[in-house]
C-alpha cells in the first residue's frame, strides 16, 4: 500500500507553518514526510521552511515538470516538488501545506488525500497578520474578507475534510493533528 497525502490548508496566519514545525519531529518518527514548498518570494519573508525562487525560475521548473502540484495565490506562485510521488509510492505519508483554492485539482491527482483545514477565530487571525508585518492593514482586511467568505466548517462538512481549530491552545492543535493522522491511517 502506498502512503497518504495529507493536505493541510487554512488562511494565511492560521498557524500552518508553526504547526508543521512543531509536529515535524513526531511526524518524522511516524515516517511522515513534510514537503518543502517552492515559493516566489524571499526565504526571509516566507515564514516557513520553503525554497524561495524567482518567478522566472519557478516558471522554468514548472515547464520542466518539477512539480507534482503548482498554483498561484495572492500574487505568488507555489509548487510542491514532484519527489513527493516517490515518497508516497514508497509507503511514506506526505504532509503538504496546500491551498484551499487548489483542493479540487489536488483531489483529481490524489483522490485518496486526507484534507485538513486549520481554522482560527477572526480576531486572533487579524492579530497574527498584523504582528507578522508582511502586509498593510488594508491588505490584511482584504485577506480577512476573503477568509470570511470561506466558511471552513461548512466546506469541510461538504468536502469531507477534517477541521482543526488553532485559535487558542497550540499544543492541543499539534496533538489533534497527530491524532487525526493516526486515526485516518487506522481507517485505511
Amino acid at each position: 500500500m502506498g502512503g497518504r497525502l495529507i493536505y493541510l490548508m487554512g488562511p494565511s496566519g492560521s498557524g500552518k507553518d508553526s504547526l508543521l514545525n512543531a509536529a515535524r519531529p513526531r511526524l518524522l518518527a511516524r515516517d511522515c514526510r513534510i514537503a518543502r514548498r517552492v515559493i516566489t518570494r524571499s526565504a526571509e519573508a516566507a515564514g516557513e521552511d520553503a525554497v524561495a525562487v524567482s518567478l522566472a525560475d519557478f516558471e522554468r521548473q514548472e515547464a520542466d515538470g518539477a512539480f507534482a502540484m503548482s498554483w498561484r495565490a495572492n500574487g505568488l506562485a507555489y509548487g510542491i516538488p514532484r519527489h513527493i510521488d516517490e515518497w508516497l509510492a514508497a509507503g511514506q505519508d506526505v504532509l503538504v501545506n496546500g491551498s484551499r483554492a487548489y483542493l479540487s485539482q489536488a483531489r483529481q491527482r490524489y483522490p485518496w488525500l486526507v484534507g485538513v483545514v486549520l481554522t482560527v477565530d477572526l480576531e486572533v487571525l487579524r492579530e497574527r497578520l498584523l504582528a507578522r508585518g508582511r502586509e498593510t492593514p488594508e491588505q490584511i482586511e482584504q485577506r480577512l474578507a476573503r477568509n470570511a467568505r470561506f466558511d471552513s466548517v461548512a466546506v469541510a462538512a461538504i468536502e469531507g475534510l477534517h477541521v482543526l481549530d488553532n485559535s487558542s491552545d497550540f499544543e492541543r492543535t499539534v496533538d489533534n493533528l497527530l491524532t487525526l493522522i493516526g486515526a485516518s491511517r487506522a481507517c485505511d
